[in-house]
């Protein structure tokens, strides 16, 4: 890995579907890692895999190039695919209902703007030693909120 980029893993977690939910992100920069990890007692899944990506990006202090690996489709695809249309409409939908966690969204949106990111998906539960930590932390953030 180039020193020049930043890598981030994320994962959030949920227990119910609204319920008490957690967010961990590893960030990876050269041989620097720093893990964080948070949570909400009353949320939902999409919600803590946003939060993961949202509180890894505040803590940048400048412009960066990143890898961002998610196993969460509704992060990778919102940024990736929709949030175009989405702003383009107004924050709704193609159906016209209004977007979903749009206020996350928004923020999300704003955070990555300055930033150079590359969009990974990760197949989750599946043996990838830092989607599995990523995971961990987030289930540390679900205890805590509790």
């Amino acid at each position: 890995m180039s020193d020049s980029i930043l890598t981030i893993y994320t994962d959030g977690a949920c227990k119910g579907n609204p319920g008490p939910g957690g967010w961990g992100a590893i960030l990876c920069y050269g041989e620097k890692k720093k893990e964080i990890w948070g949570g909400e007692k009353e949320t939902t899944n999409n919600r803590m895999e946003m939060s993961a990506v949202i509180e890894s990006l505040k803590l940048l202090k400048r412009n960066c190039n990143i890898h961002i690996y998610t196993d969460s489709q509704y992060v990778l695809k919102g940024m990736t695919e929709w949030l175009s249309g989405w702003k383009a409409r107004g924050w709704k939908t193609a159906s016209k209902d209004p977007v979903k966690n749009s206020d996350l969204w928004m923020k999300l949106d704003d955070l990555a703007r300055p930033h150079d990111i590359t969009w990974h998906w990760v197949k989750g539960h599946a043996g990838h030693p830092m989607n599995e930590r990523a995971d961990e932390l987030a289930n540390l953030g679900v205890l805590e909120a509790k």
